[in-house]
C-alpha cells in the first residue's frame, strides 16, 4: 500500500526507524541542513539526490518519490487501463467501482495516479447519467488543477463540464464553458485528435449559429479530422483486453499493461470517428451549413454510424439530418425518402418525431394528408413527458414545428396543445393557456 505523508514524511521516518541522524544521511555528498530541508519539506529531492537517499535508506526510490513500490505503481497503471478499457467497451458503472478503488488505494500521495482515477470516475458517473455527481466531481478536480496543473489539465475537465451542464439544461453555464475551453484552445492551437473533436462536440451543442468563431473552430476541425475510414475493432478490442486480464494473473504486470495499451489505442480511432461523425451531422443541420458541404458531411457521418456497433440510432439520426438537408436543396421527396427510412431504425426519441415532421412537412406541401405523422410525432414527443434536467431545446423545436404544421392543416386545437408543450419542454411553465394559441400563431409569423 502506499505510504501516508510527504517524501519529506517518508526521508524522515525511514531515517528514525534506521536511527541515523540527519547528518549521518548527508554523508559526505550532501548537507544535514540540506537533509532537514527535505524532511520538512521545503525542498524536493532532485533525481540523484533521491537515488543517493534512497540507497542511503535502503528502499527504492520509487518508494521514495511516489510512496509506492514499482510492483504497486504498475499494478496501480494497469488498474487505471482495465478501468479505462470497462469505461469505453464494457459497463459504465463497473468502471465507476474500479476508478474509485484505484482512488482508496493509490492515495492523495500519489498524486497523479489518483488525479487520473478520479477524472475517470467522474466520466464514468457521466457515462451513466448521473449528472449531479458528474458535475461536482468534475468541479472539484477542475479546482484542484487550477491549484496543482501539473496533476490535472483544465482543457478536459472544462470541456467535460461544458458537455454535462449542456445535458442538464444549463445552457449559459455550458456556453461559458466551451467558451473558456475554445479560448484555451485556439490559444495552444489545438485542432487535431480527440480533444479537439470532443471540444468540437460541445461547441456545436451550446454555441450554435450565434458565435461565427465557435463555428468556424468546429468546421476547421472537422476539415483537419477528415472523413475516417471506420473498421469495427471491437473484437480485436476484447481480444486484446482478456489477454492483458490473463497475463495479470499471470504475475506478468508489464505484459499486461502492454497490451492494455493496445486494447485502448485500438479503440481509439473508433471513438474520435464517432465523435467526428457526430459533430458532422450537427454541423449539418445549421442553417448557415453550405447545402453542398452540409450533404457531403453527413453522408459520411451515415457511413461512419453503419459501421460502428452500438450506432443504430446514430445512423437513424444522420438520416433525418440528412433529409432537413435536402429539404433546403428544394428536393423535398428525397427529404422524404430519407427521413422513411430513418424511422426502422430510431426508437422513441425526438428525432424519430423529427423524422415524422419531415414527411408530415413533405406531404402538406404536396396537398396530402399528414395527420398520420404530426400524430405520430406527437405521440413520440409525448411520450418522452418533461425533461428531468432544466429545459429540452431540441424537444422544444419538435413541438414548436409541430404547433406550425398542425396549423397548417386546420387544427387549432392540436395546435395550441403543441405549443403549450413547446414552452413547457423549453422550461417556461405558463398559466395563461387561453392566449396560447394566438401568441403562437403571433411568434411563428414574426
Amino acid at each position: 500500500m502506499p505510504s501516508q505523508g510527504t517524501i519529506g514524511d517518508r526521508v524522515r521516518g525511514l531515517r528514525l526507524n534506521r536511527r541515523m541522524s540527519q547528518a549521518q544521511l548527508a554523508g559526505p555528498d550532501l548537507s544535514d541542513s540540506y537533509v532537514s530541508l527535505i524532511e520538512s519539506g521545503k525542498r524536493t529531492p532532485t533525481p540523484v539526490v533521491a537515488r543517493l537517499l534512497a540507497e542511503r535508506l535502503g528502499c527504492t526510490t520509487e518508494f521514495l518519490l511516489h510512496g509506492i513500490e514499482p510492483r504497486q505503481r504498475i499494478d496501480t497503471e494497469l488498474g487505471l487501463r482495465h478501468a479505462e478499457l470497462e469505461l469505453q467497451h464494457g459497463d459504465p458503472a463497473a468502471a465507476a467501482e474500479r476508478f474509485t478503488e484505484i482512488v482508496k488505494a493509490a492515495d492523495e500521495e500519489n498524486a497523479m495516479l489518483t488525479a487520473q482515477a478520479r477524472f475517470g470516475r467522474a466520466r464514468a458517473l457521466e457515462a451513466q447519467g448521473r449528472l449531479g455527481q458528474a458535475v461536482e466531481a468534475f468541479e472539484r478536480l477542475r479546482r484542484e488543477a487550477a491549484a496543482h496543473p501539473e496533476r490535472l489539465a483544465d482543457l478536459p475537465l472544462t470541456v467535460a463540464l461544458s458537455r454535462c451542464y449542456q445535458r442538464a439544461g444549463d445552457r449559459l453555464r455550458a456556453r461559458d464553458l466551451a467558451a473558456s475551453a475554445l479560448a484555451q484552445a485556439s490559444r495552444l492551437a489545438i485542432t487535431q485528435g480527440e480533444l479537439a473533436v470532443d471540444l468540437a462536440a460541445s461547441l456545436i451543442e451550446t454555441q450554435g449559429e450565434g458565435d461565427s468563431a465557435a463555428v468556424t473552430y468546429v468546421k476547421h476541425v472537422l476539415d483537419v479530422t477528415g472523413t475516417p475510414c471506420v473498421v469495427d475493432r471491437s473484437g480485436e478490442i476484447h481480444a486484446l483486453w482478456q489477454a492483458s486480464i490473463a497475463a495479470a494473473a499471470g504475475e506478468d504486470s508489464a505484459l499486461a499493461v502492454r497490451l492494455a495499451d493496445d486494447a485502448i489505442m485500438a479503440g481509439r480511432s473508433g471513438r474520435i470517428a464517432r465523435q467526428a461523425a457526430v459533430t458532422a451531422m450537427r454541423w449539418a443541420k445549421l442553417e448557415s451549413s453550405p447545402v453542398e458541404e452540409a450533404e457531403a458531411l453527413v453522408q459520411a457521418a451515415t457511413a461512419v454510424f453503419a459501421e460502428l456497433p452500438g450506432s443504430t440510432s446514430l445512423q437513424g439520426a444522420s438520416l433525418v439530418a440528412n433529409a432537413q438537408v435536402r429539404l433546403r436543396a428544394g428536393d423535398p421527396v428525397k427529404g422524404a425518402e430519407l427521413a422513411t427510412a430513418a424511422l426502422d431504425l430510431l426508437d422513441g426519441s425526438p428525432v424519430k418525431a423529427e423524422a415524422h415532421l419531415v414527411i408530415a412537412k413533405v406531404t402538406v406541401g404536396l396537398d396530402g394528408d399528414a395527420f398520420a405523422h404530426l400524430d405520430a410525432a406527437r405521440d413520440v414527443l409525448a411520450d418522452l413527458g418533461r425533461p428531468m434536467y432544466g429545459s429540452d431545446r431540441q424537444t422544444a423545436r419538435s413541438w414548436r414545428e409541430l404547433g406550425d404544421l398542425y396549423g397548417d392543416v386546420g387544427a387549432p386545437d392540436q395546435q395550441t396543445a403543441a405549443y403549450r408543450r413547446a414552452l413547457e419542454a423549453a422550461g417556461v411553465r405558463s398559466s395563461m393557456a387561453g392566449v396560447m394559441s394566438s401568441a403562437g400563431v403571433s411568434q411563428r409569423d414574426q
